[in-house]
């Protein structure tokens, strides 16, 4: 059975202990089935000889441009670092060489948008106490069989900045999410130590404030979940994946939630918005 949305007391307390948390099948198959669907459509209709955008969660100062910061209002295409060849040619099709995409799918495609402003993702929220949210980006993540990369330890309050810190990531997996095809890894509890640095947009560009702290693998753990699995992350949280070395996609939906009364959005985030986001809902 999936939950309505409502958090159980122990759920709420597990959050809050944890940092993140999973609740099984939050979608059914059949929106599971709808969202990889749509995409697919919407692959077949993505024509790559206008752009080749390339997303890099390592470096990326380098990789950023006006198609990554014109993404926030829009459905963009961004390639694997390692799906073009020395000539710039893709090694493969399209639909495997996707990194993701985004970051505006929840507001201008009615199959993601129908999903986002569920009444179950809305009941969720309402649970975390959240007071007029607003859905600031979402993505649909690929992680292709042996391109997929990895993605760096990282806080999601270092990205979504608001005053005081309000985001909280929703990752629902579409595919099994395994050790092997690179499902999530977090550091229990990591939230508890505040927000680490911030990723700074400025006339430089984009750019972190401070250097990466170093953390101990061993203090993470794995998170792998069954399709239709939902992963509420608390955005100070430290987490992770890892390069996808299976013949598997691990495809994944994510969205990104800030509140909008009590805290300010921070004017030098990446994302600069010219229409102000629709609420989920007031309370």
């Amino acid at each position: 059975m999936g939950i309505a949305g409502n958090l159980s007391p122990h759920q709420l307390q597990s959050f809050q202990s944890q940092g993140f948390l999973v609740l099984e099948s939050f979608a059914s198959p059949e929106e599971v089935d709808s969202l990889r669907k749509r995409m697919d459509q919407l692959l077949d209709e993505f024509d790559f000889s206008t752009t080749a955008s390339i997303f890099s969660t390592k470096n990326q100062q380098r990789t950023t441009d006006n198609y990554f910061y014109d993404s926030v209002e829009k459905v963009s295409f961004f390639f694997e670092e390692r799906a073009f060849d020395g000539d710039g040619n893709l090694k493969q099709p399209k639909q495997l060489s996707i990194n993701k995409v985004g970051h505006a799918l929840h507001e201008i495609d009615p199959v993601f948008k129908n999903f986002s402003y569920s009444e179950k993702l809305s009941s969720l929220l309402l649970s975390l106490d959240y007071k007029r949210p607003v859905i600031i980006q979402s993505m649909y993540i690929f992680k292709q069989p042996g391109i997929g990369g990895e993605v760096v330890p990282h806080q999601d309050n270092s990205f979504l900045y608001t005053e005081p810190t309000t985001c909280t990531g929703l990752w629902l997996a579409l595919e099994d999410a395994t050790l092997i095809n690179g499902c999530l890894w977090a550091i229990p509890g990591s939230h508890k130590n505040g927000l680490l640095r911030r990723f700074i947009r400025d006339d430089e560009g984009v750019h972190f404030d401070r250097p990466s702290p170093s953390y101990d693998q061993k203090d993470f753990v794995p998170i792998e979940v069954k399709a239709g699995s939902l992963v509420a992350i608390h955005g100070d949280c430290i987490h992770q994946s890892f390069e996808n070395q299976s013949s598997k996609s691990r495809h994944a939906y994510s969205l990104h939630v800030i509140d909008t009364i009590g805290c300010q959005w921070a004017p030098e985030n990446w994302i600069r918005r010219k229409v102000d986001p629709k609420p989920l809902y007031v309370s």
